[in-house]
């Protein structure tokens, strides 16, 4: 049974639709030729599976489960995997420890599935002692974890999956393609008539106005709360967790929009600006970029 599916859409299009890293994701294919797209979608499809094969902690063997299991052992990595680590040390610095590949342990006390259920202070503390790239031994290509420590590529690797399988495309063809993985999305080019690719933003609230992106190059990424979340005494808590807490962020917004030069980045911009709580705003008009920030009442954006 082919692990994608292959349907025409109105305006010439072709749309390849298929689930990976947990999400739902697509390639829209610009112009007639059904043969060509489903030869882009199959480059799409294989080039997310591959990474998620790769990263994926929930698959037993591959790197990530290596290092996590290694209880203390040096593990030597491949070329990608300490691009990645590079990656992530980078963003560690730039969010001042609040964004760390090591935090995804604290997924043992926190349930984001809508529900009241909030953590004790004591568990998310006793989690935290598992918590630190600062003790990570990063030595490229040799990584050593603490036992008990574990890596997540969680919050990076779907951006950077998205501006994988765009290189993978246009090493076979030109045609425009939009690739969507789970709301990350990529494209390098408009659409074969000159126009650009319209895009919606997913909004909080059944009432609220869908927000709309004109991209004709570039990536878009988003950070937020729309699915996971919890709710307690009127009090909306968010998944994205400063690490140097263990707690979501205070006043952080119900979503960020990012539009970057490239997913990866965009991915980037949209994390550091949720944990920067109240000063997300200003901290993207620092960045120069467009972006659409949700919150309660008025959605500001640029």
């Amino acid at each position: 049974m082919a692990d994608f599916t292959l349907k025409p859409r109105d305006g010439g299009l072709w749309q390849g639709l298929f689930h990976a890293m947990a999400s739902p994701c697509e390639v829209l294919i610009d112009g007639n030729d059904r043969k060509l797209a489903a030869r882009v979608s199959r480059l799409v499809v294989d080039e997310a599976k591959r990474i998620e094969a790769l990263w994926s902690r929930y698959l037993r063997g591959n790197i990530i489960d290596r290092i996590n299991t290694a209880n203390g052992a040096a593990v030597r990595v491949d070329e990608e995997t300490a691009d990645m680590l590079d990656y992530a040390a980078r963003l560690w610095t730039l969010s001042d420890g609040r964004f760390d590949v090591t935090a995804g342990v604290l997924r043992r006390v926190w349930r984001f599935d809508g529900s009241d259920r909030l953590p004790t202070a004591e568990a998310v503390d006793a989690i935290r002692a598992l918590i630190g790239w600062e003790r990570v031994e990063w030595t490229r290509p040799r990584l050593r974890l603490a036992p008990g420590m574990e890596l997540d590529f969680g919050g990076i690797g779907k951006e950077y999956a998205v501006d994988r399988a765009l290189r993978r495309v246009r090493d076979v063809t030109d045609v425009p393609v939009l690739i969507n993985f789970g709301g990350d999305l990529v494209c390098d080019r408009p659409r074969t008539s000159g126009g650009a690719w319209q895009l919606g933003i997913e909004s909080i609230g059944a009432d609220a106005a869908i927000p709309q992106i004109a991209l004709t190059q570039g990536g878009v990424a988003t950070s937020g709360d729309a699915r996971r979340y919890l709710l307690r005494d009127g009090v909306r808590y968010g998944h994205i967790l400063d690490a140097t807490t263990g707690w979501p962020v205070p006043d952080a917004p119900h979503a960020v929009t990012v539009t970057a030069k490239h997913c990866t980045l965009a991915g980037m911009l949209s994390t550091l600006a949720m944990l920067q709580g109240s000063d997300a705003e200003a901290f993207l008009n620092a960045q120069g970029v467009r972006y659409h920030v949700q919150r309660d009442g008025p959605a500001s954006a640029t």
